[in-house]
């Protein structure tokens, strides 16, 4: 498998690809209805298109060269601190250091900055688990994950690069 910058015809893989993780994620937390409102405004195609012009900004997939096993999307936000907006990794390639990767590569875009932060749903306990064993620590929380106005508690993370 092997990280590369992602492409518009990525797009509709990586769109379909979210949406498995997201239902295997967050349907028992928030319902299959709301997954797929949440899914369709956040991981649609054109929301996707978006990132991929983003000024100071990475989005890259890992690819196993028969599909899209995972995804990331990061920027940098201040001249000390990227924000890892996207990590996501296929449900049926979990566990196989997928994300382990796409962090690793995710922290390494911006070489200047010497922090990089993320938001995670506060019950995406496999989630959190991962981020504080890749070297993360809890700083906050937000009753709004993502987006202004989401109404998804998350907890607030870093972790100090350089």
């Amino acid at each position: 498998m092997w990280l590369r910058t992602a492409s518009q015809d990525d797009l509709e893989t990586i769109s379909a690809m979210l949406s498995e993780t997201w239902h295997a994620t967050y349907d028992s937390i928030y319902g299959k209805e709301k997954v797929a409102e949440l899914t369709e405004a956040w991981h649609s195609v054109p929301a996707l298109k978006q990132r991929l012009s983003k000024p100071r900004s990475e989005f890259i997939v890992c690819d196993d060269g028969a599909e899209i096993t995972g995804m990331a999307f990061v920027s940098q936000i201040d001249s000390e601190t990227s924000m890892l907006h996207q990590l996501y990794v296929r449900p049926s390639a979990q566990g196989q250091g997928v994300g382990k990767k796409l962090l690793i590569e995710m922290e390494a875009c911006f070489p200047d900055v010497r922090k990089i932060r993320l938001e995670v749903e506060e019950a995406n306990d496999r989630a959190i688990a991962f981020y504080e064993r890749e070297g993360f620590k809890r700083v906050d929380t937000t009753p709004d994950c993502g987006v202004k106005g989401s109404g998804i508690p998350a907890v607030i993370m870093e972790k100090v690069i350089w």
